[in-house]
């Protein structure tokens, strides 16, 4: 398995620190709203590399935070004459609710900010004594950047470059302006923890290098989140673990792409920005994740209505095939063809091997959907050329490896047609004098009774059967495999 390391610009292959374990961190949100499908982007994407990491036989502890301190959050309480602690509850609420509704698995580990104070204070402790911080007159506390030897590693930047523009805000109190605040002195109004240097909290930076060395340990196997973090978030985290620890912070980096929308920037003032719950109010969660991930995660995505349409349209075709070539299997008549159900089973096999090799390659969603895509295509062909005599296992592994490729992306099919209604047994009676009670076999009395009439030419019969399945809002549809009922 190869890896796109974003501090190295390279793919690397993989090499777990412990065999068969792997220990991955993505940063979470700051709950002061509803996430934006950008923001959905990246927590699809590394779900979907948690999910293929298991698939491959890893034990993943998965850890993501909630940012339930910050600026952003102190301001919507302000705005709202609410407290921080509120705001942050109830958006920490939503966020966990929309994770779970567009089937993103839970982490292992979710630690909050307001939790984490006392292991954030340690390695602040730590870092001052060792000459990474300092703690300024005003009780601000900051990290000395030039301090770090390796300071730029993780997102390719040179300190003297970051020279350029930078300087020293009205209010803080740092020696040089590349310096960050790992610890702000309280204001008026706003949360704060005792601490050595007076009451105050955290800086942002600092949340995440505490958190991944309490739960998880350093260095770890992947460190993960949207490419807007690379700098400075994570080059502000990685310095404070390197420095505090002397262990590494994290041998892989990953970052993923941009979100446009229909090829511009998403921005409210552009009227093009979206909530991750508003477009679950509209479409199925698979529809979003099978639009996402038919992009490379380092690739920037171009989200449209109309793009999320077609996923849908995608989903509905893909669930078919399976449908039929489950139906096509247990109602098989005559001897299958060997030469057909080989080519299917070869083409099955192809599948399986393709969607391993591009997953393997930096998790490439993309190639594996192709791959499945092009499986769709061949088992249609396959139905359409074996008629009633399909080779019943080979469908059933076409089946079953389709449903299963999608299940590992957290692409949910949808749910097969509901069961038929009780009131085909009456139909039936009236037709044919069936008097069971099975409905499954009175539409099979009921189709043959269509056939028996067309075959007759009788279409005035044929068309009143017709008639009186679609007033029960059903259908009969007609495929190679034979004719059946279905929900209109």
């Amino acid at each position: 398995m190869k890896i796109y390391n974003s501090a190295t610009h390279a793919k690397e292959t993989f090499q777990p620190i412990e065999a068969g374990k792997v220990r991955m961190y993505v940063c979470g949100p700051t709950v002061y709203d509803n996430i934006h499908i950008g923001n959905a982007r990246t927590f699809i994407s590394f779900d979907v590399i948690r999910r293929w990491l298991i698939a491959r036989g890893y034990e993943v502890t998965f850890a993501q935070n909630l940012t339930d301190v910050d600026d952003k959050i102190i301001n919507r309480a302000n705005e709202q004459g609410r407290t921080a602690e509120e705001v942050a509850t109830e958006f920490s609420n939503k966020f966990i609710d929309v994770m779970h509704r567009a089937n993103v698995m839970d982490p292992d580990v979710r630690p909050r900010a307001t939790k984490e104070i006392g292991p954030m204070i340690g390695m602040i402790k730590t870092l001052i004594e060792q000459g990474h911080a300092y703690a300024a007159d005003n009780g601000d506390v900051y990290f000395a950047v030039r301090s770090d030897p390796s300071y730029g590693e993780v997102s390719g930047r040179k300190v003297d470059d970051l020279m350029v523009g930078a300087r020293i805000a009205a209010g803080e109190a740092k020696r040089d302006p590349l310096d960050f605040a790992l610890w702000k002195a309280a204001k008026p109004g706003e949360p704060m923890w005792n601490s050595p240097w007076g009451k105050g909290r955290p800086g942002w930076h600092t949340e995440c290098a505490a958190m991944v060395h309490r739960y998880l340990g350093c260095p770890i196997d992947i460190h993960g989140g949207g490419s807007d973090l690379a700098f400075p978030h994570h080059e502000n985290e990685c310095a404070q673990a390197t420095c505090a620890w002397h262990e590494g912070f994290a041998n892989t980096w990953m970052h993923t792409g941009m979100l446009l929308v229909d090829g511009e920037k998403m921005s409210k003032s552009l009227g093009n920005f979206f909530t991750l719950e508003e477009v679950l109010e509209k479409h199925s969660a698979a529809a979003l994740r099978l639009l996402m991930l038919q992009t490379h995660y380092r690739s920037p995505l171009d989200f449209s209505w109309e793009r999320l349409e077609g996923a849908e349209n995608s989903l509905t075709r893909i669930a078919g095939t399976v449908k039929n070539l489950t139906w096509a299997a247990r109602h098989a008549e005559g001897d299958a063809d060997a030469s057909l159900a080989a080519k299917l089973n070869a083409a099955v096999d192809a599948a399986k091997a393709e969607f391993e090799s591009q997953m393997n390659d930096d998790f490439n969603t993309a190639g594996a959907l192709a791959a499945y895509f092009q499986l769709v295509t061949e088992a249609n062909t396959y139905l359409d050329q074996a008629g009633s005599a399909v080779d019943a296992d080979a469908a059933l592994g076409a089946a079953a490896s389709i449903a299963g490729a999608f299940k590992v992306l957290g692409i949910e099919l949808p749910e097969p047609e509901e069961e038929l209604p009780a009131g085909l047994l009456g139909v039936a009676a009236g037709l044919c004098a069936y008097t069971g009670d099975d409905v499954n076999e009175a539409a099979e009395r009921i189709l043959a009774a269509r056939a028996e009439a067309r075959a007759a030419k009788n279409w005035d019969v044929a068309d009143a059967i017709r008639d009186q399945l679609r007033d029960m809002g059903l259908m009969i549809e007609d495929t190679a495999a034979g004719s059946r009922i279905k929900r209109a």
